[in-house]
């Protein structure tokens, strides 16, 4: 990364760690809104740097993958400022895809769920990372790659859209202007992506805008009868244990591979949604949502 694209980065990304936090943690114990709590965001922060070692670690192989596909792209003529906003609306809606990825394939759900464990949901909460997606998210830029957009660029337009994707980890924010709403990932929007509540389940995958959840069909608005609960369906036993938290879903899905069952079966405890099984003891998201919905109907 060049080095006026880092002090771009750090110009963006330092307010939020140096300002926003220590408001939102001041305001919540002013208001007594208990938004935090030690033990939850020293776990956000090990989490954090667990993935932060594991993403220096391999940043140079996934960089050297993305230049090799670079070397085979596309050549297209960019105008400079059509070509940055085309990197952002491209690697957004490859986010989107990724994340709804993480949310259907209970392989990468076992990676993703880490991030989703937390019964708080504050600033901090965004750094309490997925600590193994460094192993494979770098897949999802070969095509931006191969379109011709610069691994450079690439890697610096996901850190710009990550600091944003924490911004928008925040309970003190309530609804913004309509307009903003109706493009962007707002603090609303995040907070129903992270409830455990059953119409809220596997909604609002957007990491910048939220057009892309409107066009395939995952976004829900938060509603004023439903307030959010944070955290997982089957809440994770030691909450405050990293090891379980990073590894609950991956034993739980070595139970379901040891019953006798089909191999199709097995495959579909692996690449199924997450809540799949052969025998329907337990629901996924879809099923629980249809669940919902017809009880509702018939209220």
């Amino acid at each position: 990364m060049g080095q006026l694209q880092k002090e771009l980065l750090l110009l963006f990304s330092i307010p939020i760690y140096a300002i926003l936090i220590p408001l939102e943690i001041l305001l919540s114990n002013f208001h007594h809104w208990k938004f935090y709590s030690w033990k939850e965001t020293i776990v956000n922060i090990y989490l954090n740097l667990l993935n932060a070692g594991i993403d220096l670690l391999l940043r140079g192989i996934a960089l050297a993958i993305l230049v090799y596909f670079f070397a085979y792209h596309i050549h297209l003529q960019w105008n400079p400022v059509l070509y940055w906003v085309a990197l952002f609306f491209a690697e957004d809606i490859m986010f989107w895809l990724e994340h709804y990825v993480d949310h259907n394939c209970r392989l990468f759900w076992a990676v993703h769920v880490t991030h989703h464990s937390s019964e708080e949901f504050n600033l901090s909460t965004g750094f309490r990372s997925s600590v193994f997606m460094p192993f494979y998210r770098y897949l999802y830029f070969i095509p931006l790659a191969f379109l011709g957009f610069h691994p450079m660029d690439i890697l610096f337009m996901y850190a710009i859209t990550q600091t944003y994707g924490i911004i928008v980890h925040t309970q003190a924010v309530q609804k913004l202007p309509r307009w903003i709403e109706y493009i962007f990932v707002t603090p609303s929007h995040h907070r129903v992506h992270h409830a455990s509540n059953i119409p809220y389940l596997d909604k609002n995958m957007g990491m910048v805008l939220i057009i892309w959840d409107r066009i395939f069909g995952t976004f829900t608005e938060e509603l004023p009868e439903e307030a959010p609960r944070y955290g997982l369906l089957t809440p994770v036993e030691k909450p405050q244990n990293p090891v379980r938290i990073i590894f609950h879903e991956w034993s739980a899905m070595g139970k379901d591979l040891h019953k006798k069952t089909s191999l199709k079966d097995k495959l579909g405890y692996i690449f199924g949604p997450p809540g799949w099984s052969h025998d329907k003891s337990k629901l996924t998201s879809k099923q629980l949502q249809a669940e919902w919905e017809k009880g509702r109907n018939t209220n």
